[in-house]
């Protein structure tokens, strides 16, 4: 939920997700297919709200980054946990037309990556208003969190990404396994793994392959 990135592929697409949390918070269960308004979706799941920060069907993935353009100061209480927004976002029909007409309001900043009908769209909450902006998705991508790191050092980020890719202009799976694994590994206040005085960890590793018939998701548990 705090590092995503978009690969484009011959067959489709990957969209890998890094969960950098406390230590202290509840350890989520595996993916696991749920029926949710009639529909099967695919998540981890966070036992403590129900939520989650990546969810797939059939033909659409969604995932939850944490902040959106730039760091906020969190309130002692919202009414409704942001994995759950993932989750109306992935069972609803058109998640484009649900977006622009949900009520956000008391819910924690947040932004979403969503690949919906081929096509790939970055939806952000700031407290105040929603912004939609559909992103090419014959490129790559990367997004931090703006809660954990810096207007600097996400753009540091991309420059890491950006010279992933032109090493590996078409990337494996497993090759952007590795790079969100053990990027910048000395660096465990900004690296693509965290572990900041082992309170603040990346916890887990979520990865998407989108090919023509289907959608395979990879778990790796870190904790």
């Amino acid at each position: 939920m705090c590092t995503v990135t978009y690969i484009p592929t011959k067959e489709g697409c990957i969209i890998t997700s890094n969960r950098d949390e406390k230590i202290t918070r509840d350890r989520a269960l595996p993916p696991n297919e749920y029926q949710i308004e009639g529909k099967k979706i695919t998540f981890p799941k966070d036992p403590k709200a129900g939520g989650t920060w990546i969810a797939h069907n059939e033909t659409k993935i969604v995932v939850l980054l944490n902040g959106a353009e730039e760091k906020h100061l969190p309130k002692p209480f919202y009414r409704k946990s942001r994995g759950l927004v993932v989750l109306e976002l992935i069972s609803t029909e058109n998640s484009l037309q649900y977006w622009q007409s949900v009520d956000l309001t008391d819910i924690e900043p947040f932004t979403i990556v969503l690949f919906e009908n081929n096509k790939l769209f970055q939806l952000q909450w700031n407290e105040v208003e929603k912004s939609e902006v559909e992103k090419n998705e014959n490129q790559f991508h990367i997004w931090s969190s703006s809660t954990l790191y810096s207007k600097e050092i996400r753009e540091q980020r991309k420059v890491w990404f950006t010279t992933f890719i032109k090493k590996n202009n078409n990337p494996s799976s497993d090759e952007i396994l590795h790079f969100h694994q053990f990027t910048e590994s000395e660096n465990k206040e900004y690296g693509l793994q965290i572990n900041r005085n082992d309170t603040l960890k990346t916890i887990s590793i979520t990865q998407c392959q989108v090919t023509q018939d289907n959608i395979k998701m990879l778990y790796l548990d870190l904790f």
